[in-house]
């Protein structure tokens, strides 16, 4: 028995895999696996891929980028909060075998999959599009920022980073921004910024 999953159709005519998804109302089972495999993928990605970076919030690209690829191959209504609960499963068990996620990590790994869904709902053109995906990278940014300084602010991260005001004086302007470029990058490297048929 095949389950009706209505499709985000704006999204797809943009998606550089327009060519290979599916256009049916049904899902397909190649959809579903490619969309727990992509909240799988950022799980492991934020687990164990050390980008080199020394900023702080930029763990955001290791969330959405392969989410934003999940998206673009299956753009299924609520697909990200499927990427969201793969990703969240998957980071627990990594937990549970020893692989440390930091908490603000964690936290954008968890919202990004449902926040692209709240802002592609109502982006459904190229520009709204690329707005809707540096949004979300934003949003969930700017989340996984409170619950970081949270935790640093009431002593529960003693053995990392800065101290809680010089890690707010640069984190107040990187979370955000890594968000958003972000969010931008993994558009442009999914989706068209116009459709074929588009003019303006």
């Amino acid at each position: 028995m095949r389950m009706a999953w209505p499709q985000y159709d704006g999204i797809r005519q943009r998606s550089r895999f327009s060519s290979i998804t599916s256009t049916r109302e049904q899902l397909l089972p190649l959809e579903l696996t490619t969309l727990l495999l992509a909240g799988f993928l950022a799980a492991a990605v934020t687990a164990f891929a050390d980008l080199g970076l020394k900023i702080p919030g930029h763990s955001i690209i290791r969330a959405i980028f392969p989410m934003a690829f999940g998206l673009a191959v299956a753009p299924r209504r609520g697909a990200g909060c499927v990427m969201g609960g793969s990703a969240m499963i998957s980071a627990m068990m990594f937990r549970w075998g020893g692989h440390s996620i930091g908490y603000g990590a964690m936290t954008s790994l968890f919202v990004t999959g449902p926040m692209l869904d709240v802002a592609v709902h109502w982006m459904k053109s190229g520009r709204r599009l690329y707005f809707g995906l540096a949004l979300a990278g934003l949003t969930s940014n700017m989340i996984a920022f409170l619950i970081r300084g949270g935790i640093k602010y009431f002593g529960a991260d003693h053995a990392h980073g800065l101290l809680l005001a010089s890690w707010k004086l640069k984190a107040v302007f990187t979370y955000p921004v890594c968000g958003l470029v972000a969010g931008l990058f993994s558009a442009w490297v999914w989706f068209r910024f116009r459709d074929s048929n588009e003019n303006d």
